[in-house]
């Protein structure tokens, strides 16, 4: 057992990769939110985000959608917010692998951070 291992001793496999995945899926969301982003920077921060993720412990790919459907400010670009993201973060641990999902939800008026799908591979 490496010395990182002893701290996670009491997750089994699947909930250690979905713990990786949502920690990474937190760290996102407070992270980013706030970006001051318009049409001439979003693809930039779309990849800094997937670059910045994919560093962490156990994530293998991580997928960045953000809607800018809307005005900008005086200044020419809006603040990010949980609204406009639509993110998967795949993680893996050992031989589990978990899509950790963070989306708008019209009817919860919210961005909702789930699980949406785990499976041994």
């Amino acid at each position: 057992m490496s010395s990182l291992d002893e701290y996670f001793k009491c997750l089994s496999d699947r909930e250690r990769a979905i713990f990786e995945g949502a920690i990474s899926m937190g760290a996102l969301f407070h992270q980013f939110t706030g970006t001051p982003v318009n049409q001439d920077t979003l693809e930039s921060l779309k990849a800094a985000i997937e670059s910045s993720i994919r560093l962490q412990p156990s994530i293998e790919d991580v997928k960045v959608e953000i809607h800018l459907d809307y005005d900008e400010n005086e200044f020419g670009y809006v603040s990010l917010e949980g609204r406009m993201l639509d993110v998967k973060i795949t993680s893996r641990f050992k031989n589990v692998k978990a899509i950790i999902r963070m989306k708008y939800i019209d009817e919860l008026k919210y961005p909702l951070i789930y699980v949406e799908s785990v499976k041994e591979e």
